[in-house]
């Protein structure tokens, strides 16, 4: 099979289809039109996010098979058109479920505990003990929005701290476990301290943090990122930063994210009046 590859993936997904015999295209480079001309005879294609495959595209896809999607999120692919020519849809929901839960844990600690700040200041020879002391996980009550393989994830992650674990999901149900309360989402709105949010990015979902969704909060709270970043209204979540509803924040995406992944939009970040704070 002739295999496009239009963004980079792990090396030794390439090595093996060419061990296999396969012919694997490198478009890192090709822009839209370039790779709209070069579809027409290609059998596979190799994704993250960096374009959109949608109708216009695939429909010149004649001999494709599959799109295989590096990593969860099937936002940059029209799916339901990509069906519809049988080609088959891939993506590797569980491939990073552990490094995305570790990686919420290890954010929270330092956000908690003031860690980034501590060591920013003692690098530059300020010693602030009082005004660094933190906040323990122990007791604290953790909101999951989204209870898939990353949300399940980071909840693996936080037995052993102490904390009581609720979480939210809109489409699954029954997933209570002996360390998981399953809740409605009025619940986390009630008594969470803390929120993670492991949701996809759709048309349902896009900017659903925002000024209104925060407010919903009885407490101040906490806030983890690690879903895509324009699930998040930047300005709204500022806003609520400096008004101390939200204590803090660890973001592991951003809403002005190329949509690579790989750089931020510069123009959208300059513009952004979030980026003054």
């Amino acid at each position: 099979m002739r295999i496009l590859f239009i963004d980079t993936a792990h090396p030794f997904l390439i090595e093996s289809l060419r061990k296999d015999g396969h012919e694997c295209i490198e478009g890192y480079d090709l822009n839209y039109e370039k790779i709209t001309n070069l579809i027409t005879d290609v059998h596979g294609i190799v994704i993250r996010s960096r374009i959109q495959l949608d109708e216009k595209i695939l429909d010149k896809a004649k001999a494709l098979k599959f799109i295989a999607r590096a990593g969860a999120g099937m936002e940059s692919i029209d799916a339901d058109f990509a069906r519809s020519k049988n080609i088959i849809c891939l993506n590797s929901p569980e491939g990073n479920r552990d490094a995305v839960g570790e990686h919420a844990i290890g954010m929270l600690l330092s956000l908690m505990n003031n860690l980034n700040r501590a060591d920013s200041q003692v690098r530059k020879g300020e010693w602030i003990r009082e005004g660094n002391r933190g906040h323990e996980l122990d007791g604290k009550t953790v909101g999951i929005i989204g209870y898939g393989n990353m949300g399940s994830a980071f909840a693996e992650k936080l037995r052993g701290f102490g904390c009581k674990i609720i979480a939210y999901d809109k489409y699954r149900k029954e997933f209570q476990s002996e360390s998981v309360l399953e809740v409605k989402q009025e619940v986390i709105f009630e008594t969470a301290d803390i929120l993670s949010i492991h949701v996809p990015l759709t048309n349902k979902t896009k900017f659903f943090i925002d000024d209104a969704f925060i407010n919903s909060f009885k407490k101040e709270f906490y806030f983890i990122n690690t879903s895509r970043g324009k699930c998040v209204r930047t300005d709204d979540l500022v806003k609520n930063i400096k008004s101390a509803k939200i204590i803090g924040a660890c973001l592991d995406v951003i809403e002005y994210e190329d949509l690579s992944f790989e750089k931020v939009s510069m123009k959208n970040f300059s513009e952004s009046p979030s980026w003054q704070y």
